[in-house]
């Protein structure tokens, strides 16, 4: 997520910018950037290189094939692991295929340090290859470089609509709550949290506007990294780790199955026990912002998808799958010779 100077960034934000960061005075913001230097020290770098998940999945489960990009910054990539088998669009694709027992195919064109306004770029390349549903996980970038969260969400809703209008099925992973980081200090970790939630928050309104579906990372990591940081975090510190990342798809597959009608028939319908309902966007949009693994998407009450407190949203907590094996993606040429045997 490019943390090279994004501690000085937040601070200047701070002491700069607007909302509930205003007012710190030159001393707290001295405290601030001494502690920056320090956050920057403690999470150090990791390794440029991130194996590449493209390809497919399922091998020797029946077509038709689901294609599927995943587009976003180092999060979707998986920065900081070393095997593709670790990444995230490894086991988001092998997950996908065994849930719903098809093929898979994965084309990732997510980059590591992209910000919301490179999305256009990326969907560039993605869309000639056909997507059934695209996976978007942005926003972590625009928090540590400061990016205005109106031009952010901006972006983020002009690339879900793009995607919407091609005929893509569109799941967004909101921006993690960055307050989880530990080597951040604070009081700079908490207005890490606060900018990375407000920017959650809108961008939970701009997907579900843009008719797609958001799905709240939030503190995903938060309880595990309390109970086993080496293990959530990668070698940076910031960066999660194969069993991070392994959370994270966990919480979005769901949705995935959902936005292609895949979902198992038990899960069509709220179920009241779990939180899950129909609210409007501005009650449902903080309450995603505040719990991992919400998920949003726009619906009608009475033939309106209007009501007093805004868009009308259908919030779902739905069941996270058990991560199998994870494969390792598969070439054009094994699939043909999959398809040939299995007379797909």
């Amino acid at each position: 997520m490019g943390n090279q100077r994004w501690s000085r960034r937040l601070v200047s934000a701070a002491a700069y910018g607007t909302g509930g960061v205003l007012g710190l005075g030159a001393s707290v913001y001295g405290l601030l950037r001494t502690e920056a230097r320090l956050a920057r020290r403690s999470i150090g770098y990791a390794d440029d290189r991130v194996p590449d998940a493209s390809g497919w999945y399922g091998r020797g489960r029946p077509a038709p094939a689901i294609r599927m990009v995943l587009l976003g910054d180092s999060s979707a990539a998986g920065y900081g692991v070393g095997t593709v088998e670790e990444t995230p669009g490894a086991m988001i694709g092998s997950a996908l295929a065994a849930q719903a027992d098809r093929r898979v195919h994965l084309g990732v064109f997510s980059k590591v340090g992209a910000q919301s306004g490179d999305l256009d770029g990326q969907i560039d390349e993605a869309l000639p290859t056909g997507p059934d549903a695209a996976v978007v996980l942005i926003g972590a970038n625009d928090v540590t470089h400061t990016v205005p969260v109106g031009v952010s969400v901006r972006h983020l809703e002009q690339a879900v609509r793009r995607l919407v209008d091609a005929g893509v099925a569109v799941v967004v992973g909101t921006c993690p709550d960055l307050g989880t980081v530990q080597p951040i200090p604070q009081p700079l970790r908490q207005v890490a949290r606060l900018w990375s939630r407000r920017l959650a928050a809108a961008q939970t309104v701009a997907v579900v506007e843009a008719g797609g579906r958001s799905v709240s990372l939030s503190s995903i990591l938060g309880p595990e990294f309390e109970a086993a940081p080496a293990m959530l975090f990668g070698p940076d510190r910031f960066h999660p780790s194969a069993a991070g990342y392994e959370a994270m798809a966990g919480v979005l597959v769901p949705s995935v199955l959902a936005a292609l009608g895949l979902a198992p028939e038990d899960e069509g319908e709220p179920v009241a026990l779990r939180g899950e309902g129909v609210l409007p966007i501005r009650f449902a949009a903080h309450e995603a912002s505040r719990t991992p693994g919400t998920e949003l998407g726009g619906t009608e009450v009475r033939g309106s998808r209007q009501g007093a407190g805004g868009r009308w949203v259908l919030l779902m907590r739905r069941r996270r799958p058990a991560m199998g094996d994870t494969e390792r993606p598969g070439s054009a040429e094994e699939h043909e010779e999959d398809q040939s045997v299995s007379g797909g």
